[in-house]
């Protein structure tokens, strides 16, 4: 029997964002008698008991609300319960898989006892978390040291993007860590109205086929500020309706200083929609799929988009290009214009928008299907086992 502990999501079945939707597809799709799966669950109550739900043994993990250090709380008690729990039981072929490098430098003191275990530790460093723009100069550090650290106590290193293996190759060569490279994926099903969909329209105010779109969190690196600057530039009448967990905060409170888009009727932002069909629904009767992430790798909004979204517009980086290719159209804020890109969605005919929807969805069915993803971790689990 193999054991695999995944820690870094919010948990199994945990509608949130991108580690919570990998965690479930991945399990969900893996489909082996001989493996069985260990998710924590991030929980702020003390009272709730461990469970069993389609065999993932489930262990909610107890944590005080600590705004963005919650989550390196969280991954450090995973780490260390899991620790106990392997050695009280006596578990055998055992893999720890760590979705990001939060958890940094207890690893310098924890992964060695770790390893006299028997456990194999993999990590998947997901982006540059330090490079990102939320945080101050003194978490980037951390996040810096941090990623050092797990990078060189790790067994295997997993990168969901080409761009990210590179650098983790050319950054940590000294190490000689074994990376490897497995997307994250995505489903091409069909999409159906209902009658929540109507209802949710209605609600917002939006109507099929005119708006463009963006899903995604609610950071400066997602280049929102950017998006809504040049989508105000147009005069077309079409609305740009925004999927993020938007909080009244001081970037929230800096966007509207900065690009007044209360004045502009067209901006909509809904909220955070975690309603696969609702969801879905929105992004095939979207115009364009506007892509802003700059930071990070393989992104599962974009996935998402591209098995669904005929026409998707995607920020010009290394991460996006390499899940893009041709089948997609490109803007940077530093050269072209998002504005112009927009203009040119606007003029294609019906044949043109079915070009490149084929072209996206024969994409996904080729490189980012679930069934491949989870082919490609069981020969994984199976290789790190063997070492």
């Amino acid at each position: 029997m193999k054991n695999i502990i995944i820690i870094g999501s919010r948990g199994y079945k945990f509608e949130y964002g991108g580690w919570e939707t990998f965690v479930t597809n991945l399990i969900d799709n893996y489909k082996e008698a001989d493996t069985r799966f260990y998710v924590p669950e991030l929980s702020f109550d003390k009272t709730k008991k461990d469970r069993v739900e389609n065999d993932v043994r489930i262990h909610p993990i107890y944590v005080k609300p600590q705004g963005n250090a919650t989550m390196l709380t969280f991954a450090i008690k995973a780490v260390l319960f899991y620790k106990k729990m392997i050695k009280n039981e006596k578990m055998k072929n055992v893999v720890m898989y760590i979705l990001g490098c939060r958890v940094g430098p207890l690893f310098l003191f924890i992964h060695k006892s770790l390893e006299r275990l028997g456990v194999k530790i993999m990590i998947n460093p997901d982006g540059l978390e330090w490079k990102r723009e939320k945080w101050n100069y003194l978490i980037k550090q951390y996040f810096k040291i941090s990623e050092r650290t797990m990078i060189k106590s790790s067994l295997v290193v997993v990168n969901d993007s080409l761009a990210i293996k590179e650098y983790v190759d050319n950054k940590y060569k000294k190490y000689h860590v074994d990376t490897t490279y497995i997307s994250y994926g995505a489903y091409l099903k069909d999409v159906k109205d209902t009658k929540k969909t109507k209802e949710f329209f209605k609600e917002k105010d939006i109507k099929e086929n005119n708006y463009y779109l963006f899903v995604g969190r609610f950071v400066p690196e997602n280049n929102i500020e950017y998006i809504i600057k040049e989508f105000m530039k147009t005069n077309i009448d079409k609305d740009l309706v925004i999927v993020s967990n938007v909080t009244e905060n001081s970037f929230y409170n800096s966007l509207i200083e900065k690009t007044n888009f209360l004045d502009d009727k067209r901006i909509k932002f809904v909220g955070g929609v975690y309603d696969d069909s609702i969801l879905r629904y929105i992004r095939k009767y979207a115009t364009a799929y506007i892509h802003g992430h700059s930071a990070g790798g393989t992104n599962p909004s974009l996935l998402e988009a591209l098995s669904i979204t005929d026409v998707n517009i995607l920020y010009d980086v290394s991460y996006n290009r390499e899940v893009g290719l041709d089948n997609v159209l490109y803007f940077n804020k530093n050269d072209d214009s998002l504005k112009d890109v927009i203009y040119k969605v606007e003029n294609f005919d019906k044949e043109e928008k079915e070009k490149y929807g084929i072209l996206a969805k024969k994409r996904i069915n080729e490189a980012y299907t679930w069934d491949i993803v989870a082919f490609k971790y069981k020969e994984l689990f199976e290789r790190v086992l063997d070492k």
